[in-house]
C-alpha cells in the first residue's frame, strides 16, 4: 500500500535523483511522475531501495550491449528488423491490440520455441538484442499509444503465455534466456505487467513452475493466473473477441490489419503437431502503437520529435491508416464484468488439465497463487545491501548471456 504522504515521497525521490545527476529532461527512461511512481511501488516506497533500483536501471540503459539502449533502439527497430519474421516463427512474442481496459496484450507462444531452428536464422547475440529493444518498446511506444487510444493513463500490459505443445525439453532449451528476460523486465521495467495469464498449462507445468517461481518477485507472482485448456471464457471476460487471436479463442486473424507490417501477404504459419496456428496475428503488431509509426520513427531518428504517439496525433493519423485497435471502453463502462476472485477453470482446481488429477498435483498447483504471500518483507537495510551488491553482477550476467552457447537439442 502506498504511504499517506505519497506526494511527499515522490517529490523527495525526484529531488534526490536530480541532485545525484540521475534524472534529466528528455531521458528515455521517463521523467514523468508515473514513471517515478513505478520504481517507488516496486520498492514499497522505500526511498533508499527505489534510488538503488533507479540507479541500476539508469546505468544499464547507458551501457547495455556496449552502446546503451537508446543507440540499440536506433540500430534495431523492434517492429521491423530483418530477422523478425524468422524469430517470431520459432520464439513468438508480440504485442497484439488491447483488452477491455485499454491495456496492451502481450502474447507468448512457448509451444513454438525451437532454438535449433531459431539460431539458423539469427545469432544468439542478435536475438538477445532484439529482445531488449522489444522490452524497451513497451514504455517507449506501446504504453503511450495505448494511453492515447484509451483516453486515460495505461501503465501496464496484459501478458498471455500459451503453453500448448510446450514440454520440459523446450523449457530446458530456453531456461537461461527466459530467466534473463524475466530479470530484465523486473529490474529495468518495473510495474509494467498488470496481469499474467498462463493458458493451456499441462500437468508437467508443476515441475516447470517450481523452477521458474524463484526467478520472479513476489509482486509478480501475485499477478499470475495459471489455467488449463478451458481458458476461453476467462480471456473473453477481459478481451473483446475481435481483439483476441483466433488461436486463443477469439475472432481475430489480422486479415484486416496486416498492412502495418511488410509481411501482410504471408500465408499462415502452419503448426506442427501439438502447436498452435498463429496466423497473421503474430506478425501484424496490430495496435494503436502502429498508427503513423513509420513517419514517427523517421522523425525520431532525425531528432525532430519523440517517437511516442500522442493523443492528438492519434486523431491526425486516423484518416491515413486503418485503425487496428478495437474501440476501447473505460474501466467504469457498465458492460465490463468485474474479474471474479476465483474461477472454476483456475489451475487450483486442476480440473482442466489434460493429465490426470491427483492429490499430489492439486497440492503442487495450490502453490500457484494470485493472493499475496504472508511472508514479512525483508529488512529494508538488508534489501538495500543485497540490491546494491547484485546490481553489477546482474549487468555482467546480462551482457554475457547472449554470447553463451545455449542447449540446442530439441526433446523428441
Amino acid at each position: 500500500m502506498p504511504p499517506k504522504d505519497e506526494a511527499l515521497v515522490l517529490k523527495q525521490f525526484r529531488e534526490d535523483l536530480v541532485k545525484e545527476d540521475l534524472l534529466h529532461e528528455g531521458d528515455s527512461i521517463g521523467t514523468d511522475d508515473e514513471t517515478l511512481l513505478r520504481f517507488l511501488r516496486a520498492r514499497h516506497f522505500n526511498l533508499k531501495n527505489a534510488k538503488i533500483m533507479w540507479k541500476n536501471c539508469y546505468n544499464w540503459r547507458e551501457t547495455t550491449e556496449g552502446v546503451g539502449i537508446d543507440e540499440l533502439y536506433r540500430q534495431i527497430d523492434p517492429f521491423d528488423y530483418p530477422e523478425r519474421d524468422h524469430v517470431f516463427k520459432f520464439w513468438p512474442l508480440f504485442f497484439h491490440k488491447t483488452d477491455k481496459r485499454g491495456r496492451p496484450i502481450n502474447i507468448h507462444h512457448f509451444g513454438r520455441i525451437n532454438t535449433t531452428e531459431l539460431y539458423k536464422g539469427v545469432t544468439p547475440v542478435r536475438f538477445w538484442q532484439a529482445f531488449l529493444v522489444n522490452a524497451d518498446s513497451l514504455t517507449r511506444e506501446v504504453l503511450p499509444a495505448a494511453s492515447a487510444a484509451a483516453g486515460k493513463r495505461i501503465d501496464g500490459t496484459f501478458v498471455i503465455v500459451d503453453l500448448k505443445g510446450f514440454g520440459t525439453g523446450q523449457f530446458w532449451q530456453m531456461k537461461s534466456l527466459a530467466r534473463g528476460a524475466f530479470q530484465v523486465s523486473q529490474d529495468y521495467f518495473p510495474e509494467t505487467m498488470s496481469q499474467l495469464a498462463i493458458v493451456n498449462a499441462p500437468s508437467s507445468f508443476t515441475a516447470i513452475w517450481s523452477v521458474m517461481r524463484p526467478w520472479l518477485a513476489k509482486e509478480t507472482v501475485e499477478k499470475v493466473n495459471v489455467l488449463g485448456s478451458n481458458f476461453s471464457s476467462y480471456l473473453l471476460n477481459l478481451i473483446e473477441p475481435e481483439a483476441l487471436p483466433k488461436s486463443l479463442g477469439g475472432k481475430c486473424t489480422c486479415e484486416e490489419c496486416g498492412e502495418h507490417h511488410e509481411g501482410k501477404d504471408r500465408p499462415e504459419v502452419g503448426g506442427v503437431e501439438g502447436q498452435v496456428e498463429m496466423g497473421k496475428c503474430a506478425f501484424s503488431s496490430a495496435g494503436p502503437w502502429m498508427t503513423g509509426r513509420k513517419e514517427r520513427r523517421e522523425g525520431w531518428l532525425k531528432g525532430e520529435r519523440d517517437i511516442a504517439l500522442s493523443h492528438g496525433e492519434l486523431q491526425e493519423y486516423s484518416n491515413k491508416s486503418s485503425s487496428t485497435s478495437q474501440p476501447l471502453e473505460t474501466e467504469n463502462s457498465p458492460n465490463i464484468q468485474q474479474q471474479p476472485q476465483e474461477r472454476a477453470d483456475s489451475v487450483t482446481s486442476a480440473d482442466d488439465y489434460s493429465g490426470p488429477s491427483t492429490p499430489a498435483l492439486e497440492q503442487q498447483m495450490s502453490q500457484v497463487s494470485i493472493h499475496r504471500d504472508s511472508d514479512e518483507d525483508e529488512n529494508n537495510d538488508e534489501q538495500s545491501n543485497a540490491e546494491e551488491g547484485a546490481g553489477k553482477a546482474r549487468q555482467e550476467l546480462f551482457e554475457t548471456r547472449a554470447s553463451q552457447t545455449p542447449v540446442l537439442s530439441v526433446a523428441s
